[in-house]
């Protein structure tokens, strides 16, 4: 099963449950690292799990993904467009990939601090061609969290650029539900206007057993 399908065919209610498409590990600003988050996905019994680090891909380049087949590849870009942060995430991606490499940070602290994530971000076109280059889906992230007007012309252009999905299934709890532009109920008729796949996931730092008990 190609990526595109694999991810249509997980049910709204698997995501937070049985389904988790946006962690991030110790090789970007998470807590825990690659292996322990591998491991908590299987005491989980996750039946989908993304590891997204932050413009990083070395925690797939050191993880033999293979052999665990709940892993999905994963990686989450800083990109800017029309004088807004945003973030998109790739699926299903090849890490040895040479065009994604490419766009991928060249220091830890390109991963890990806003300030310096912001001032190296990239054009969401470089982010969802290098994503495509490399076998992947190209997502936006949290897209409630973009600090623009008209969320529908933004979503429309990025789907010019290539974007094949929109993460629907998001908590936006803690600083992300407070620093909040747009409502999460009108994301998913965004996906179905523009035939969108729809993803979704915790965006957890720490432990996801911690994040579950919650």
């Amino acid at each position: 099963m190609n990526i595109k399908d694999r991810i249509e065919s997980i049910k709204s209610s698997q995501y937070f449950k049985s389904a988790n498409l946006h962690i991030h590990s110790a090789y970007s600003d998470g807590k825990c690292t690659f292996d322990e988050l591998v491991e908590q996905g299987k005491l989980l019994k996750l039946e989908h799990m993304a590891i997204c680090d932050h413009n990083s891909v070395e925690g797939w380049k050191n993880f033999d993904y293979k052999k665990c087949d709940f892993l999905i590849t994963g990686v989450e870009f800083d990109c800017f467009y029309k004088g807004t942060l945003l973030h998109i995430l790739g699926y299903g991606i090849d890490p040895n990939n040479q065009d994604l490499n490419a766009i991928c940070a060249k220091s830890k602290s390109e991963t890990q601090y806003d300030i310096i994530r912001l001032f190296k971000s990239r054009h969401p076109k470089k982010a969802i061609d290098a994503i495509h280059s490399s076998g992947g889906i190209a997502v936006f992230a949290h897209p409630c969290c973009c600090w623009i007007l008209n969320l529908d012309k933004f979503t429309k252009d990025l789907k010019e650029m290539g974007l094949d999905g929109i993460e629907v299934y998001y908590p936006y709890k803690r600083h992300r539900g407070i620093i909040k532009f747009h409502s999460r109920h009108n994301i998913k008729a965004l996906a179905q206007k523009y035939n969108l796949i729809m993803t979704g996931g915790t965006d957890e730092h720490g432990s996801l057993i911690r994040q579950l008990k919650n």
